[in-house]
């Protein structure tokens, strides 16, 4: 395998989802993901799940994302807030995390399902604390940190926005 095979997406398709896999080899790999990321029409209305152990990056990559769609200001993290919202030209942006989450209703009682309703991009860290209460993604991101610097990224696709949105990333 040569090094440009390391770093080329694999994407394999199945009938109700599809996955792309890849590695960023440090931060600057993980800011240009977020660029191609937001260079996709279909993310203004798309729901993003974030996927990963404690420090993998999911709140890096997040960051990295809301700059390349041109959010100013500080980008603090949602976790003790449970949602920050952002507005970048023409979008509204919600980044949800629900790590401190101890019941699935807490989403419900929050109103969560009235932002869900409005148009805009959602992202979510920890989407498993809010169980089967939140809307499938458009778009799941796994994030395995390999080591200090590496992460092994699977995404995958849970609707047709979604694959869509993987079709543009590999093209």
């Amino acid at each position: 395998m040569t090094a440009a095979d390391h770093h080329r997406p694999i994407v394999e398709s199945a009938p109700a989802t599809a996955t792309l896999q890849t590695h960023w080899r440090n931060e600057d790999d993980t800011a240009a993901f977020a660029r191609q990321l937001a260079a996709q029409p279909l993310l203004a209305n798309a729901f993003i799940t974030l996927h990963g152990d404690l420090g993998a990056g999911k709140t890096t990559l997040v960051r990295h994302l809301l700059r390349a769609l041109g959010v100013q200001g500080r980008i603090k993290s949602p976790t003790y807030a449970v949602v920050e919202p952002h507005e970048a030209p023409g979008l509204a942006i919600w980044h949800f995390d629900f790590y401190r989450f101890s019941d699935p209703r807490e989403w419900e009682d929050a109103g969560f399902r009235d932002l869900f309703a409005q148009a805009g991009l959602k992202l979510a860290e920890w989407p498993e604390k809010a169980a089967a209460l939140i809307p499938a993604a458009d778009l799941a991101i796994h994030i395995e940190a390999l080591d200090e610097q590496t992460r092994h990224v699977m995404l995958r696709a849970h609707t047709p926005a979604g694959q869509q949105l993987l079709q543009g990333l590999h093209a």
